[in-house]
């Protein structure tokens, strides 16, 4: 389908399934490897591919009476990503993908730039040619998603040189945009982040939660033991020295210090250390900027890091477009 020749862009969901192939194959063309840019193979989702449609559909609804007022249909135009602030780039495969939906033919963004690179303020970091009512349809859409990912990698590349030098890794969480976890936990590790659980199905996390319901730490751990299989490490959250002994004693593989002040840290990692050195430990809870550093230098192995998804700033960028 081409969005000129429809009211709505086409969905995956809604077209044939071999378009799917095809827009994987595009997707692979677009940005040859030897450029060594970080690839994003999560875009090769079907789901994921169709919800790009549905962004649209959203926006569009029964169509951009606008433009369509105001354009003649003819008209070929050029538009220029601008960053308006300091950024880490993340997601121009994101915003291609929302111009092919609109019109495969004419959908590649010229750039000199790769994911993770840092553009400064009043930069042209990418441009793209089309017909002009096709930048103007995709153009919100485009740059929610942009925005929205770039703002995620800017801000956990300022956690990841917060604790430059210290071997503690920053992960993300499960709080996420609802539709969006697959793109945010993308946009982390493109800004130098590592990423926790992608859902539930992923690990074995016991909060304290699941400790009240399962009547004890070592009652969960070792009924987790019995259910999991033996790939699956088995990570417990703990807030005090009882908890941590029972749930190494246990078999815990990972403990989680959950609100634990950076003093309060140092001494239960010295004290799971030496019941076992291997232990990975991961610090968790009110994680600013400030202060983070402090929590790599306590000596855990992760920190993790709600406000990288919950509370991530999307950062300025404009979209001008002029006729071609």
């Amino acid at each position: 389908m081409d969005f000129r020749e429809n009211s709505l862009p086409p969905t995956l969901c809604q077209s044939d399934r071999g378009t799917i192939a095809n827009i994987f194959r595009w997707l692979a063309g677009i940005r040859p490897k030897a450029d060594n840019r970080v690839y994003m193979n999560w875009l090769e989702n079907g789901e994921l591919m169709a919800a790009i449609g549905e962004f649209l559909a959203e926006d569009i609804g029964r169509g951009d009476i606008t433009t369509k007022a105001t354009v003649p249909p003819d008209t070929r135009g050029i538009g220029r990503f601008l960053a308006k602030e300091y950024l880490v780039l993340c997601g121009l495969d994101v915003a291609e993908a929302v111009f092919f939906h609109l019109d495969p033919d004419n959908a590649e963004i010229e750039t000199t730039y790769n994911e993770g690179d840092e553009v400064e303020e009043g930069t042209v970091f990418a441009t793209l040619k089309g017909y002009a009512d096709v930048l103007l349809v995709g153009e919100r859409t485009a740059l929610n998603l942009i925005q929205r990912l770039s703002g995620i990698a800017t801000l956990t590349r300022q956690y990841v040189k917060a604790v430059e030098g210290t071997g503690a890794a920053i992960v993300d969480t499960r709080k996420t945009t609802p539709g969006l976890r697959m793109l945010e936990k993308y946009a982390v590790t493109i800004g130098g982040g590592k990423n926790h659980r992608m859902g539930l199905d992923d690990g074995v996390l016991i909060k304290d939660n699941h400790i009240a319901l399962a009547g004890g730490i070592t009652e969960a751990v070792q009924a987790a033991k019995r259910s999991v299989g033996h790939l699956h490490k088995i990570e417990v959250e703990i807030t005090n020295w009882a908890q941590l002994r029972e749930a190494m004693l246990a078999g815990a593989e990972i403990v989680m210090l959950d609100n634990q002040t950076p003093e309060e840290a140092a001494k239960l990692v010295g004290m799971a250390r030496d019941i076992n050195p291997s232990v990975l430990i991961e610090a968790s809870g009110g994680m600013d900027l400030d202060r983070v550093r402090s929590y790599a230098e306590a000596g855990v192995d992760l920190i993790s890091v709600g406000r990288l998804t919950h509370s991530a700033r999307a950062v300025d960028i404009s979209f001008k477009i002029q006729i071609a």
